[in-house]
């Protein structure tokens, strides 16, 4: 087996798959609220192209995927998808990311087909909050999710909360409370700037060590965790004497790119090998040539760069490549 091993020595074996780049709400930080340019759907890579371009990347070391969008369970038949990635021989691990709006209905169809583990956006306990920050749906619906998620018996189950300033900084407390006394994982994120680094982030921006800062002033003892499954960024976390953990992933204040072991696919079929920068790679000129799909894998560790340089953004200083004009909704986070 050939590994994924870019030019300073990360090895690649996670591959972020996005579906679609539609999505049922406009969270601030994604995407804007009217106006958006959805692809065509006839764009759209098809589901037999999906598994083609992973039966590819299996063979070369991929053995972990996350579906993503867009919000993913927008895609009909996203069960069937699963169903046929979990049989590829190498894979063992296949995750999902989703807004939750639509999981109570779609849980126990998702974990039959061989879907391992699920991490719900959730940035708000505020119903009205919600509103404000996804525009959009329910926070009700999110709650049912969670709720199902663990009822089919997904385990972890990851909650995504992006801390946007003066926005929603003071739950922080509430949701540290939630890791305390529920089995839930919290994964506070910086708000990153993908499509959009505009003076809007810059003002909206958190450093995650605020987290630990509201952690003391509540008194609340935490402790290391390194035992957390999952195959990402996240600096973990329990509270002591808790059932559940939280995280952090600070790509902003603390890259962690020298342990990136990601790809990302995204739904009008490219390979990125990094999420901020624009280089992307299409795979659909290889498609029924398995020699071609091999190559394009190889050509996406050739130009992988060192690191995304966010931090270079947020202070105005000069960066070495070209950000992505995409939104995350775009790439597929």
């Amino acid at each position: 087996m050939t590994a994924l091993t870019d030019r300073f020595g990360r090895v690649h074996d996670y591959l972020r798959i996005s579906v679609t780049d539609r999505c049922n709400l406009r969270c601030l930080y994604c995407m804007p609220e009217e106006g958006v340019q959805f692809e065509p759907s006839e764009n759209l890579l098809t589901y037999d192209q999906i598994e083609e371009v992973v039966r590819v990347g299996a063979g070369l070391g991929i053995s972990k995927l996350r579906l993503t969008g867009g919000e993913p369970l927008v895609r009909p038949g996203l069960d069937g998808l699963i169903r046929r990635l979990a049989a590829i021989p190498g894979i063992r691990d296949i995750s999902l990311t989703t807004n939750g709006v639509l999981l109570a209905d779609q849980a126990e169809a998702l974990r039959a087909a061989g879907l391992n583990r699920v991490n719900i956006s959730l940035d708000t306990l505020d119903a009205s909050r919600f509103r404000f920050i996804a525009r959009r749906g329910d926070l009700k619906r999110v709650l049912q999710g969670i709720e199902a998620a663990a009822k089919v018996g997904f385990a972890p189950i990851k909650l995504n909360c992006v801390l946007l300033k003066g926005v929603n900084e003071d739950e922080i407390a509430a949701f540290l409370d939630m890791a305390a006394k529920q089995p839930l994982h919290v994964r506070f994120i910086e708000y990153m700037p993908i499509g959009h680094a505009d003076d809007n982030w810059r003002n909206h921006y958190l450093p995650l060590t605020r987290v630990l800062e509201i952690a003391a002033e509540n008194k609340l003892e935490v402790e290391p965790l390194s035992d957390v499954l999952g195959n990402g960024p996240s600096e973990d976390y329990r509270i002591k004497g808790g059932i559940g953990s939280f995280g952090l992933i600070h790509p902003i204040s603390d890259h962690f790119c020298q342990r990136c072991n990601r790809l990302r696919l995204t739904a009008d079929g490219s390979i990125k090998p990094c999420l901020y920068w624009v280089d992307e790679l299409s795979v659909k000129p290889a498609l029924g040539n398995p020699d071609s799909m091999h190559e394009i894998f190889m050509r996406a560790m050739d130009i992988k760069p060192l690191n995304h340089e966010m931090a270079a953004k947020l202070a105005n200083e000069d960066q070495s490549h070209e950000p992505t004009a995409r939104r995350m909704s775009q790439i597929g986070g």
